[in-house]
C-alpha cells in the first residue's frame, strides 16, 4: 500500500458541477489490490458537514475529483462510495473507497472545451485559455455516463 496527502477534495454532482468540500487533513491510499481499489479520506470541520450531506443526497456511487500531493497536481477522478462517517469532536471524518478512472482528456483540454461551451472563440478564447491554464479553476474532468 502506498499513502499520498490529500491536498482538496470535490465532489461531482450528477449536473457535472463540483461541491469543493474545505479539508482540515487527508489522506489518499492505493491499496494495490486486485480490483485496483483506493481509500479517501477526508476530515472536515463540522461547518462542512451540511455540504457534505447535501452533495451526497441521493446518490449511491459518488464520483469525486481530488488533487493529491501538491496544489499544482492534475485532479484524479474517482468513482467512490462512502465506508464511514464519523465524527470527531468538532470534526468529521468521511472515508470514501473506490476505483480511479483513468481519463486520457488532460487539464488543458478540459479547460479548452468549458471555455468554447462558454460561448468564447478567436482572441478572447486565447486570452481567457492562457489566464486559466496558470491559475487552474477547478473543473469537472469527465463526464457522467
Amino acid at each position: 500500500m502506498k499513502s499520498f496527502k490529500l491536498v482538496s477534495l470535490q465532489i461531482v454532482n450528477s449536473d457535472e458541477s463540483l461541491v469543493d468540500i474545505e479539508l482540515s487533513e487527508g489522506l489518499i491510499i492505493n491499496k494495490e489490490d486486485e480490483q485496483n481499489r483506493w481509500l479517501i479520506e477526508g476530515f472536515i470541520h463540522r461547518n462542512q458537514y451540511p455540504a457534505l450531506v447535501d452533495a451526497l443526497k441521493g446518490q449511491d456511487r459518488i464520483h469525486v475529483q481530488v488533487v493529491i500531493t501538491k496544489k499544482e497536481n492534475n485532479p484524479a477522478n474517482f468513482d467512490t462510495e462512502v465506508l464511514t462517517i464519523k465524527q470527531v469532536d468538532d470534526y468529521y471524518s468521511v472515508l470514501f473507497e473506490g476505483c480511479i478512472i483513468h481519463s486520457q482528456i488532460e487539464y488543458a483540454e478540459v479547460l479548452l472545451e468549458h471555455l468554447m461551451e462558454k460561448g468564447f472563440s478567436g482572441d478572447t478564447l486565447l486570452e481567457m485559455f492562457k489566464g486559466k491554464i496558470r491559475n487552474r479553476p477547478q473543473l469537472p474532468a469527465f463526464k457522467h455516463k
